[in-house]
């Protein structure tokens, strides 16, 4: 039996620029050894299949077609992790696992006992930091602690070089594959969770990943600055749900970016500078995900109205901008970023209701779902986060959406009861007269409700909650 060299998939499904595949195969150049690669099927994450996992599984599906038709070694095996291990290395004699690490939340407790176990095997192990630019380490003050603050950070982030892009060999990592075989039968399980995955998912996978980058970059990216704020048009790079999956590597779409001289280009950086400094909080604060990052704001009096936030979940809270947000995000799995912003500040805000409760229905959602960066943005919405929105900052949804969406083009294509509506009623469909409402085919209470908080209210109540704390 050769000896073997796994390769554990987890958010990098792709062959290109990939550190821990590149280094698993200079190792099979030194040692003689072959390589496998392996994804651990959670039962943790097969449970609820909602938008989030199915998009996720899918891309995992694909991942595994391309591996076929390259003819490379690609298992899926379910369990937890140190099953899933036991399994594997009692049917191979594996010698090394190589893995890109996780640093923060659940990823990092799994990889912390995987690799307790296999030193307790003495099975050698190596881990890569692949999923940002830069790790929680090299930017730093100057006497080693943390910035807590973004400008100053992403000043000294962007002067330091950025990583390159990892060329790999497709015909060594043919040369270096294990025999394919279906020995650790394995696809039963993965089959019956696909079988649950019933979106149509277009252009999934590091090819369409490639594609998209390189077409954002050419036509969009120059605008970026400016009309990545207006949610009506394709103004974001929709880049997200790749560079969660890892089909996109951050070093391949930085460089990308780079080479562009533009303001556009400079904002985008400066989005990829967020995503490091949101992974950099999580990694040196492990409770960010249940905990506030300020201590004053622990402990703040919720409103425990399920019936509220059930309507928020649903988009129908009676403002048109953040029901669109919320419909967009059931649709689709994904929420335009100005969005994400407005339907957090009015779950925190405008009702009160617990940051959390909405950062883990994000979760459930958002195809692009990064633990980091959802809990970084909730935080910041609640003003409970590092560098967040000071608490007497709050977002009147209104006015947002007359700023942002003028004249209602993205309320309507969401909300549909209010496609009639005129222009000067879109973002307070309730004021509107009787007669307005029947022109509309509208009836507010019955076709779409009326305001289910006033906004002046809620803003005195929750500026003297928080008030109190500071």
């Amino acid at each position: 039996m050769s000896k073997t060299v796994i390769v554990w998939f987890r958010r990098d499904f792709r062959l290109n620029d990939h550190t821990a595949l590149e280094k698993a195969i200079s190792y099979c150049e030194e040692n003689d050894a072959r390589w496998m690669g392996l994804f651990q099927l959670d039962p943790h994450f097969t449970e609820n299949i909602d938008l989030h996992h199915d998009y996720f599984f899918q891309t995992v599906a694909q991942f595994q077609d391309t591996c076929k038709k390259e003819n490379l070694p690609f298992q899926i095996v379910y369990g937890d992790a140190i099953d899933v291990f036991e399994k594997v290395t009692d049917t191979l004699d594996v010698k090394a696992v190589f893995f890109n690490e996780d640093k923060a939340g659940y990823g990092a407790r799994r990889d912390q006992d995987v690799c307790d176990w296999l030193k307790n095997k003495e099975i050698e192990f190596h881990s890569y930091q692949d999923y940002y630019l830069h790790d929680k380490q090299d930017v730093r003050k100057q006497d080693d602690s943390m910035y807590k603050v973004f400008t100053p950070y992403y000043k000294q982030w962007r002067t330091l070089k950025k990583p390159q892009v990892i060329q790999i060999d497709l015909k060594k990592v043919k040369k270096y594959a294990i025999e394919i075989s279906d020995s650790l039968d394995s696809n039963k399980k993965f089959k019956n969770v696909l079988k649950q995955c019933e979106r149509d998912w277009k252009a999934i996978g590091e090819k369409s990943a490639n594609q998209r980058a390189k077409r954002f970059t050419k036509e969009r990216l120059k605008d970026y600055d400016h009309h990545r704020d207006v949610p009506s048009i394709v103004g974001t790079s929709k880049l997200s749900p790749y560079l969660k999956t890892g089909t996109l590597s951050v070093r391949t779409l930085f460089h990308m970016i780079a080479e562009y001289d533009h303001k556009g280009g400079e904002t985008f950086i400066q989005e990829l500078a967020w995503r490091d400094f949101y992974g950099m909080v999580h990694a040196e604060f492990p409770e960010f995900r249940d905990c506030e990052f300020q201590t004053k704001y622990r402990g703040i009096p919720w409103n425990d109205d399920q019936e509220k936030l059930n309507k928020w979940k649903r988009g129908e809270t009676g403002f048109p901008i953040v029901d669109a947000g919320m419909r967009q995000l059931n649709q689709e799995g994904w929420m335009h970023n100005r969005l994400r912003m407005i339907t957090a500040s009015f779950l925190t805000k405008d009702y009160l209701i617990d940051w959390r409760l909405g950062e883990r229905y994000f979760e459930e959602k958002l195809i692009d779902y990064d633990e980091s960066s959802n809990t970084g943005g909730w935080q910041w919405a609640s003003s409970t986060g590092t560098d967040a929105v000071p608490y007497f900052r709050i977002f009147n949804p209104t006015t947002q959406a007359e700023r942002f969406d003028p004249d209602g083009t993205y309320i309507r294509k969401y909300v549909k009861e209010l496609k009639d509506v005129p222009n000067k009623a879109i973002h307070q469909p309730s004021k509107m007269s009787e007669e307005e409402q029947q022109d509309s085919h509208c009836m507010i209470g019955q076709d779409y409700p009326h305001p289910t908080v006033n906004h002046k209210e809620q803003r005195q109540k929750v500026l003297s909650v928080y008030k109190e704390r500071t």
